[in-house]
């Protein structure tokens, strides 16, 4: 059922914008067969295609990062970028975008455009992940890892506000612009790099499902179970990291998808197994950023909204309702 909802809103995604195509000519476009108008074949297969499937691996990638954050914190409210993942990409965009005239007279290959971004982002966010998983290695229990994480955040956030204090208002814009989330940014050239590293992520999470039902009952049980909690919290770092960090460098930072996505999962299962959980938070997932980004575009106008606008506004109240409605959502844990 869900993977039908998916594939039809793919196809309206692919449909509705500035310039409506009827869903019949998207779908005799996407099969190869030879659509008379040019114009509209272009607009698919080059702009609108590569955006639609961004979409679905952001919407399935974010969702399951979130997920598996709250399962393993035991933890409603954690996101995907709990760990600081996301703010390591910032501070890296920062540094590129803010810091782009002395940087570029220190390394003057430094490209601040798009691939200086993306580049920024991953190395950033590359680096942070790195000092988490050395700290996974030294602390002994989840709330301290949160801690670092968040503790994390607030130091790249401080280092973001120094650069932006001394920075150009131009520069200072185009920072800000990439913080509101963008999937029309990533061309298909970028796409063939994001989405095998995306893939190959949510293939792994499949593995983690076993591991994740047990950590459901409490760390002493899986001690006893005989789970590894080393491995296992190395293995959902690492997934977590590599979903959250790529996405992340090519789109910019997505607000929400990670957090509500997956309590309206919970709903729809009524279950705490992963192995039902799992696959409907990734459906979900790609469906509902599907349909932020047909917003955001504002069909029939030329104007854009900003992503991060859409998906917050859609998930400040979900959040909200599934707290009144649920009264405690630590039941679910």
């Amino acid at each position: 059922m869900l993977s039908v909802l998916l594939a039809l809103v793919f196809l309206i995604n692919l449909s509705i914008g500035s310039v409506g195509i009827p869903v019949f000519d998207v779908f005799e476009i996407l099969i190869g067969n030879n659509n008379e108008n040019a114009v509209w074949e272009n607009i698919i297969l080059n702009f609108r295609l590569p955006r639609a499937v961004t979409a679905v691996l952001a919407g399935m990638g974010l969702s399951l990062s979130g997920l598996f954050m709250q399962t393993y914190f035991r933890n409603p409210l954690a996101g995907p970028f709990v760990l600081g993942i996301s703010s390591g990409a910032s501070l890296g965009v920062a540094i590129v975008v803010l810091g782009s005239s002395w940087l570029m007279a220190i390394f003057p290959f430094v490209d601040p455009g798009n691939w200086g971004i993306i580049s920024g982002s991953v190395i950033g966010a590359s680096l942070v992940f790195s000092v988490v998983l050395l700290f996974a290695k030294k602390v002994n229990n989840n709330t301290s890892l949160l801690i670092i994480g968040l503790m994390f955040s607030s130091a790249t956030s401080a280092i973001v506000s120094i650069l932006q204090y001394f920075s150009s208002p131009e520069n200072i814009q185009s920072y800000i612009i990439w913080t509101f989330g963008d999937l029309g940014g990533v061309t298909r050239g970028e796409l063939y790099i994001l989405a095998p590293v995306v893939i190959v992520a949510l293939l792994l999470t499949v593995f983690m499902i076993k591991p994740l039902n047990i950590l459901q009952l409490g760390e002493l049980y899986a001690k006893n179970a005989g789970l590894n909690i080393k491995r296992t919290r190395y293995g959902i770092v690492f997934i977590t990291a590599l979903l959250a960090g790529s996405i992340t460098a090519f789109c910019g930072p997505i607000a929400f998808i990670g957090l509500a996505v997956p309590h309206i999962a919970r709903m729809i299962v009524n279950s705490t197994d992963h192995n039902k959980i799992l696959p409907v938070t990734a459906f979900i997932g790609a469906i509902i950023l599907l349909i932020c980004d047909i917003v955001s575009r504002l069909p029939g106008f030329t104007q854009t909204l900003p992503l991060n606008a859409v998906t917050s506004l859609f998930g400040g109240p979900l959040v909200i309702w599934l707290i009144i409605k649920k009264k405690n959502l630590h039941s679910s844990f």
